[in-house]
């Protein structure tokens, strides 16, 4: 991150969950918002690129997208479900979750944290597409390397100790190992009858050799944008290091069981490609 510029990442995420509402015959993840929070330059950038969508590598990457964030609002699902009320989006870069909240009758307080800039920008991104913020609506700015979640949800009317899931998509590859787990030590605090579900980056030297091209470009790639990959995660590690902050629940699908959940007999050919990364859920 740039001081004073929100995420590049944050943008080309939101485009591949609009392309997904325009190309993909079922849809993983229903998300109509997506197609407006993106703005004028993002529907640019779509038109442009149409002529990629349905290659190999594109397709895959957005197939990764739209997986996490459906697995994260499968788990909150569940976790309202058993009376849970507050989600917390950490890094919620153009995420619309809050503005479909499919929960907002029943009580659902939504916290959007992620850094100032990025927060500011889609702050006036809502307001430029005319998306009303609703009154359950939260914004939470924070820098994850400098640990202010915990005082920054607190001024947000957070219910401390009080059940909430939290989702972290995107952003634990952009920081730094000691603060992704110092946010971990804080959701446990917060509250110990907490999930968050989230991905991470595997380290290039974990991954089969085809994948390790694949991996080198997409590095390149965000270190043009200055947002370069930091920490890596071995998934036996990981989950002993939360168990180790006190998380006893973990789940750590495999590619090929988040194929065979919500890319199943596709006519399409949208599934997960590869190893580059994972998602766990640790409650």
């Amino acid at each position: 991150m740039e001081a004073g510029h929100p995420s590049r990442t944050a943008q080309s995420v939101a485009i591949h969950r609009a392309e997904h509402q325009l190309y993909d015959v079922p849809r993983v993840l229903h998300d109509p918002l997506a197609l407006w929070i993106i703005g004028p330059e993002g529907a640019a950038s779509i038109a442009l690129g149409c002529w990629a969508a349905g290659l190999p590598g594109p397709r895959a990457m957005r197939a990764f997208v739209v997986a996490r964030s459906r697995y994260a609002e499968d788990e909150l699902a569940r976790a309202v479900a058993s009376g849970t009320a507050q989600y917390v989006i950490l890094g919620a870069g153009l995420d619309t979750f809050a503005y479909r909240n499919p929960y907002a009758a029943s009580g659902l307080s939504v916290f959007e944290v992620d850094h100032p800039a990025t927060q500011a920008w889609k702050l006036s991104r809502l307001a430029l597409m005319g998306i009303p913020v609703p009154r359950c609506v939260a914004f939470v700015p924070a820098d994850f390397e400098r640990q202010e979640l915990e005082a920054g949800l607190m001024r947000a009317g957070f219910r401390r100790k009080q059940p909430a899931f939290f989702s972290w998509l995107g952003v634990t590859q952009y920081i730094s190992r000691e603060a992704v787990m110092a946010t971990f030590a804080q959701i446990r605090r917060l509250c110990p009858a907490s999930g968050v579900a989230f991905d991470y980056a595997l380290p290039r030297d974990a991954l089969p050799e085809a994948e390790k091209l694949t991996f080198d470009a997409l590095n390149a790639e965000f270190e043009r944008d200055g947002e370069p990959f930091l920490s890596f995660f071995r998934p036996e590690r990981l989950a002993k290091d939360l168990k180790a902050i006190g998380f006893r629940g973990l789940e750590h699908p495999t590619t090929d069981e988040l194929n065979d959940r919500y890319f199943r007999d596709r006519p399409d050919g949208l599934k997960l490609a590869g190893p580059l990364g994972g998602l766990m859920c640790a409650t």
